[in-house]
């Protein structure tokens, strides 16, 4: 029982969160570059402000964090994120999907960038113009989605922490293992951010991913001819009656 608890555990943490961030690194490099130096600099600054400021413990499972260094995370995470979102935006080999290619056999990032990722103009609240001296303010898209992504892994990524100390804790150990001296085994370092790629994956697919046309193309050629031909009709019948396909044919 306890070696069958053991594998279940393993393949949960492991293999169906590594699959998510497979997933997340094919929707662009930066869904993947992002989150992860978003929980690094959660970590980084959570312990610097707990180190110089800290004086409230935040939880009993971990008894050197504090509340000051879980908000001093919390803003400094936030604006690193932001910094970060516009660097990576402006470059096309970060910013662009994976995509097979039947041609060469291969896999491409090559791409026009889509508006996540092109600058736009946006009308900064009237509360804080006065305190900034700006009426606007031009930012990526993606900024404002990288706000969504610091923001779980300051507040909500820290407590994969939090289980994972409770999880040792529960069989009497420091650490997972001793590989990297003073900081545990590997899945000490990467306790936080299997929880931060099933955030990503849930978050692209309810608010970013939509309908790809090249896939939707290679799943129709995958089809049977009387298939094909269904979906053709269907769809010539559709563009017929928007009136589309007649303007398309007078052209």
């Amino acid at each position: 029982l306890f070696q069958f608890g053991w594998t279940h555990v393993t393949l949960l943490i492991v293999v169906t969160q590594s699959h998510l961030i497979i997933h997340n690194l094919f929707e662009g490099m930066i869904w993947f570059i992002v989150p992860i130096s978003c929980v690094i600099c959660n970590d980084i600054m959570a312990y610097m402000f707990g180190f110089f400021f800290g004086r409230t413990p935040l939880i009993k499972l971990s008894p050197k964090k504090t509340w000051e260094g879980f908000i001093g995370g919390f803003f400094s995470t936030v604006l690193f994120g932001l910094l970060l979102s516009y660097v990576m935006s402006g470059y096309r080999c970060f910013t662009c999907p994976v995509e097979f290619n039947n041609d060469t056999n291969s896999f491409t990032v090559d791409c026009e960038p889509s508006e996540l990722f092109q600058l736009q103009e946006y009308n900064i609240p009237v509360v804080l113009q006065s305190v900034v001296g700006w009426k606007t303010v031009r930012m990526y898209p993606f900024q404002i989605h990288s706000i969504a992504l610091s923001t779980f892994a300051s507040l909500i990524g820290p407590f994969g922490g939090f289980f994972a100390s409770g999880f040792k804790r529960a069989f009497k150990i420091k650490d997972f293992a001793n590989t990297i001296p003073g900081h545990g085994g590997i899945m000490d370092r990467f306790d936080c951010q299997y929880l931060m790629a099933t955030f990503v994956n849930v978050y692209i697919a309810s608010f970013i991913r939509g309908p790809n046309p090249s896939k939707l193309i290679q799943q129709f050629l995958t089809l049977r001819p009387d298939q094909q031909l269904h979906i053709f009709n269907t769809l010539k019948a559709h563009l017929v009656d928007r009136g589309v396909l007649g303007s398309l044919e007078d052209a």
